[in-house]
């Protein structure tokens, strides 16, 4: 095992792996921006570093830095978390040069499904459902009218690279097609550095399904379940659920074993999540992320299982030591991102926090590193925390998340938790009849009414 890992991320990730960490008895090194001096994380872990102002780019994206602060801080491996270097497969590649371990998969793995076009060319081969659409990447309109009519209107018009679903344009028609082309090119270029984009079928009511998976790089791989991640609002996720209301037991597990059965052909290691969409009971592989997912509680709390300790102990070289009969899903888990934003405009409300109460009791769970007198900055991701409930049903999760929302009090700054207190008392969630658009459809029509 480890004795010191640095953590390269900042806010709830953070103290999410430092915790995990410290309960493996490894000491931490909590690395920040001149931005992030008080947060959380820096306050308790062993040794802190700064490694830069608050640009991205010259703080946790600068991985010079992060590597001096591995050398001055004598840690053996690094955990980036979930968003800047996680999905970098140089920086691990760098890590490796330098004898220090990445608390990630491979580097050839998270490069194969970094690549959109070729990570559906692998699930094809791994015989894992894929949407209808190209080969590979499309360089003229031509070729894209071409394909399109193939496949049948509407397409959607993907960046082969990146996600957060930037470079994402939907196609209804012929004459849509150009200017779908054209925008998504320009975004996926801005974005990412790199225009290249590809088509698919576009669904008209699909719901977002993920499957967890869990390898150690040796052959082995299990399932861990699904997530519904179908609330989304600009192809981000605002709510996640396990398991999906849409599943029955029998697809929950046919489509968890072809997902652990390519890891287990892939000798992937590490945690990793199987992205689908699911529409009138078929599954359409999306994408597949490599890494720990922000959602990543919603299993934890129905499979007892930490995702992020498991992380740790294959990155040290221990095998396995979860078998698929050991995964059991218990009761259903529902996790709310709460955002420093208006929970109607969704303006980015960066400040300081007066006063902060979380809520607590039986099967609450909130992952957070705000704390009052903390201040928001405003040059990263919006996320306040995460609130997380488990219920023995679905009924009784709804309700407990009811009464946690009714309880969760930040104030100086606007919040979404007035969005989450008005999507839980909605007759369609409580009956799990929603999809990726619904969200859109009911803001787009006036269903949060909020100044």
């Amino acid at each position: 095992m480890f004795d010191k890992i640095l953590i390269a991320n900042r806010g709830e990730i953070a103290l999410r792996i430092l915790r995990a960490a410290k309960e493996l008895g490894i000491a931490t090194v909590a690395v920040h921006s001149t931005a992030d001096a008080d947060a959380m994380h820096v306050k308790l872990a062993d040794e802190s570093v700064c490694i830069g102002p608050p640009p991205a780019r010259d703080s946790y994206l600068n991985i010079p830095a992060l590597l001096s602060a591995c050398e001055i801080t004598g840690a053996e491996a690094v955990h980036p978390g979930y968003g800047f270097l996680a999905e970098n497969a140089r920086f691990a590649e760098i890590l490796a040069e330098h004898q220090i371990e990445f608390i990630g998969p491979k580097a050839e793995h998270i490069r194969l499904m970094g690549d959109k076009i070729e990570a559906k060319r692998t699930a094809k081969r791994l015989n894992i459902p894929c949407v209808p659409g190209s080969e590979g990447a499309i360089y003229t309109n031509e070729d894209a009218q071409q394909v399109a009519e193939e496949i049948g209107f509407p397409v959607l018009v993907k960046a082969a690279s990146g996600g957060g679903g930037r470079g994402m344009k939907v196609a209804r028609t012929a004459d849509d097609l150009p200017n779908a082309l054209a925008t998504a090119r320009s975004e996926a270029k801005a974005a990412f550095g790199d225009d290249a984009v590809y088509l698919e079928k576009y669904l008209d009511k699909p719901r977002h399904i993920e499957v967890q998976i869990l390898g150690d790089g040796h052959g082995q791989a299990i399932h861990l379940g699904e997530r519904d991640c179908s609330l989304q609002r600009r192809h981000q996720k605002v709510f996640e659920e396990g398991p999906s209301p849409a599943l029955n037991s029998s697809q929950r597990e046919e489509i968890g074993e072809i997902c652990a059965a390519a890891m287990r052909e892939l000798n992937y290691k590490g945690v990793g999540t199987i992205e689908f969409l699911y529409e009138d009971g078929r599954f359409y592989f999306i994408e597949m992320n490599t890494r720990i997912q922000v959602e990543h509680p919603v299993t934890e709390m129905i499979t007892g299982f930490d995702l992020v300790n498991e992380q740790i102990k294959i990155a040290a070289g221990s095998p396995l030591c979860i078998s698929q009969r050991d995964v059991i899903l218990f009761g259903h888990a529902i996790e709310c991102r709460i955002n420093a934003e208006h929970p109607s405009s969704f303006r980015p409300s960066p400040g300081k926090i007066d006063y902060y109460h979380p809520p607590g009791g039986l099967g609450v769970r909130v992952d957070s590193a705000a704390y009052a007198g903390y201040t928001i900055p405003p040059y990263y991701d919006s996320l306040v925390g995460k609130l997380i409930v488990h219920g023995r049903t679905r009924t009784e999760a709804l309700m407990r998340l009811r009464r946690s929302l009714d309880e969760f009090i930040v104030d100086g700054i606007d919040t979404t938790i007035p969005l989450f207190r008005t999507l839980v008392r909605n007759a369609d969630i409580q009956n799990g009849i929603y999809d990726i658009h619904w969200l859109e459809k009911f803001l787009a029509t006036g269903g949060l009414d909020i100044a």
